[in-house]
């Protein structure tokens, strides 16, 4: 099975960052949007593509591990993981690194669902998402 990634590098902004100078907790899962985002439009599994089948995918689960702190100035990079899975889900894996040493910051895993447009939750996996995992896992 191939492994599904894409890499994303950012700049940490002034705005992001409290007065000790230390990226805030709570900007973590935006940077993890960001590379969703990314690994979306790099292997056709946007949010857009998403709903025009019909589906929402609200994130269920997310952990996050703080190893190191981002402060104002770093140029860290963020890689997305797939992570296959049977059920009805997308889960993907995170590790944000310091571009300047290769440390690692922080790690993190993200689990989305499918509901329908009445935020109902699906149990089966959506035939769209069945014909993406075909065309993007089988080597």
């Amino acid at each position: 099975m191939k492994e599904l990634t894409e890499t994303l590098a950012f700049d940490i902004r002034f705005s992001e960052v409290d007065s000790m100078n230390v990226v805030w907790h709570g900007s973590y899962p935006l940077y993890f949007e960001d590379a969703r985002e990314a690994f979306g439009k790099k292997y056709d599994l946007g949010y857009m593509k998403i709903f025009r089948n019909g589906y929402f995918a609200p994130i269920v689960e997310l952990n996050i591990q703080y190893k190191k702190p981002l402060v104002y100035g770093m140029h860290p990079s963020i890689t997305v993981k797939y992570l296959p899975t049977e059920a009805a889900k997308i889960v993907f894996d995170y590790e944000i690194r310091d571009t300047e040493d290769g440390s690692l910051v922080a790690t993190g895993r993200s689990t989305q669902v499918f509901t329908d447009n009445h935020y109902q939750l699906i149990w089966f996996t959506p035939p769209f998402y069945e014909e993406w995992k075909k065309q993007w896992l089988t080597e």
